[in-house]
């Protein structure tokens, strides 16, 4: 009998004597006890019936705890056999130059100038010779995000043979970067990545004359970049995917080339001149010696134009120790009024506007400023401007 049958039966049995003494709770908690027996018998009969439910894969892994050492070497171990599996996966120098000698020798005519075509039948071809490593370049996807406005339907060697080595450089870099990933998560802390640009200088020849006292300033001054614009809501670590998308990576890795204009260099952060200059101001504002800046040594800071109000906002939203401020705080300062138009810098300029922390700008906070910036005119001998005019041109802006 079905058990739905059998408690419909149950419950419209007429009560008995001993069940008018029973409370209404009680007659709802034995009515629960019997739906919950049938059901369970129900379902117990069934359980097996599907398949599906043996071959649910495991979804979680917990991370070994501090005290698990067998576990966290084994985890160890596994990522680095992984990492380097991946390793062996990518193309090496031997196989890139085997790979531009088959595209050269299937280039299509007529060539357009001197730059080498190849049609989708010879790319092909190309692929089935290159080898299995090579397989994941040579699709349909890959051609026709190549191909632009060549009226044979062909793409330019060249600049199929640049995306090749775009991608194993970035496969490659990012394999770089996971061994450093302590964590395993796919993320880096500070720490970690202060272990990888520290290790990296010496492959950098532009930082060969970079005196090794001075190591841990520079790698202070570049890692705070990373950390300035690719972790907003300083949680402390970054994703290895936002290190390889933003062009930061780029520009450190630049140094390689020893032959790096000077006004490259100059427009480098991470470059030695960049970096010296950047400790030198801090060093030049250090007056009494302690390597810290109070505010006083701070309003020294470029022209020496910044209100006691926007200095007194700087030493209370940011980090300081005993109402001074250290180097890497001074480098977050550095990157935001460096940097006004970078959506990091104006979140970090917003929060020191925003008094009331109100989430917006309204009248009273712009007057606060302009306030101290009509008086800093009026010491240096320039006509205030009005106040209304700058009102009136937000309001125009921003209506």
């Amino acid at each position: 009998m079905d058990w739905k049958e059998i408690l419909r039966r149950r419950l419209a049995t007429p009560s008995t004597g001993t069940n008018k003494k029973k409370t209404e709770q009680e007659l709802k908690d034995e009515e629960m006890d019997l739906f919950t027996k049938y059901y369970s018998e129900w379902k117990g009969d069934r359980k097996n019936t599907n398949e599906f439910y043996k071959t649910i894969p495991r979804f979680y892994y917990r991370l070994p705890a501090e005290d698990e050492v067998l576990l966290q070497k084994l985890r160890e171990e596994s990522r680095a056999v992984f990492l380097q599996r991946k390793s062996r996966e990518l193309l090496d120098n031997e196989e890139l130059q085997n790979l531009w000698f088959l595209l050269d020798k299937h280039q299509t005519p007529p060539m357009i100038g001197e730059e080498a075509m190849i049609n989708y039948e010879n790319f092909l071809k190309v692929g089935e010779k290159a080898g299995p490593k090579c397989k994941q370049f040579f699709t349909a996807k890959v051609f026709a995000k190549l191909l632009h406005t060549d009226s044979y339907g062909r793409i330019s060697i060249m600049q199929f043979f640049n995306y090749v080595m775009r991608k194993v450089w970035l496969h490659q870099t990012r394999i770089g970067l996971s061994l450093y990933d302590v964590a395993g998560q796919g993320y880096l802390r500070e720490s970690d990545l202060e272990n990888y640009i520290l290790e990296l200088i010496p492959t950098l020849p532009q930082l060969d004359g970079l005196e090794k006292s001075f190591y841990s300033f520079y790698v202070c001054t570049a890692v705070r970049k990373f950390f300035f614009f690719l972790d907003p809501l300083r949680t402390g670590k970054i994703k290895i995917q936002d290190i390889l998308a933003c062009s930061f990576l780029d520009d450190l890795l630049e140094l390689r080339d020893e032959e790096l204009s000077k006004e490259s260099q100059e427009t480098n952060w991470f470059s030695a001149p960049s970096a010296l200059r950047v400790y030198g101001q801090y060093l030049n504002l250090d007056k009494d010696h302690n390597g810290m800046l109070s505010k006083e040594e701070l309003s020294r800071y470029g022209t020496a134009t910044m209100t006691n109000v926007f200095l007194d906002r700087v030493f209370q939203e940011c980090l300081t120790y005993d109402g001074e401020m250290d180097y890497k705080t001074y480098l977050d300062f550095v990157l935001a009024l460096e940097n006004r138009k970078e959506p990091a810098a104006l979140q970090y300029i917003f929060k020191l506007l925003d008094i009331e922390n109100k989430g917006y700008l309204n009248v009273f906070s712009l007057n606060y400023f302009f306030r101290a910036i009509q008086e800093l005119m009026k010491i240096h001998g320039q006509d205030p401007v009005s106040f209304q005019d700058v009102k009136v041109t937000f309001s125009f802006l921003f209506r």
